[in-house]
């Protein structure tokens, strides 16, 4: 049995466009102001059960769930469920800016070409070399 690995193609209209992606967390003001001061996009909305930053081309929520327990790392069994990859030119200087945002740095980096991070709620995300990305 073989599996094609070559990339899907699409071809007429897509039917849905990609509008905003919503982190669960304990503290959505905590994490608008965060991700805000790091992506430098603009805060929508934010109260204590909801904020929302709109970007680009789409906006990032972040919605309290009670009891909130952060996706461990490192995490064996694979089940952190997403993490950004974030293509940055200096990564040691954006590593030091996000820290100071409120990020925290585990000490288990699996990696030598990207740095792992924890937002402040501990949600994982990557600092990768912009020169990767094209």
């Amino acid at each position: 049995m073989t599996t094609d690995t070559s990339p899907a193609t699409t071809t007429g209209s897509p039917t849905a466009r990609l509008a905003m992606v919503t982190l669960d967390c304990a503290d959505p003001r905590a994490e608008a102001v965060f991700w805000s001061a790091l992506l430098g996009w603009d805060v929508a909305a934010v109260e204590d059960e909801y904020a929302m930053l709109t970007g680009p081309s789409s906006a990032l929520g972040f919605g309290l769930v009670p009891d909130y327990e952060p996706p461990a790392w490192p995490n064996p069994a694979g089940t952190k469920q997403f993490h950004f990859d974030l293509a940055v030119d200096d990564i040691p200087a954006m590593e030091a800016r996000c820290v100071e945002l409120g990020a925290s740095v585990p000490d288990d980096q699996t990696g030598e070409t990207w740095r792992v991070l924890l937002d402040p709620a501990g949600h994982p995300f990557c600092l990768t070399d912009a020169k990767n990305w094209g």
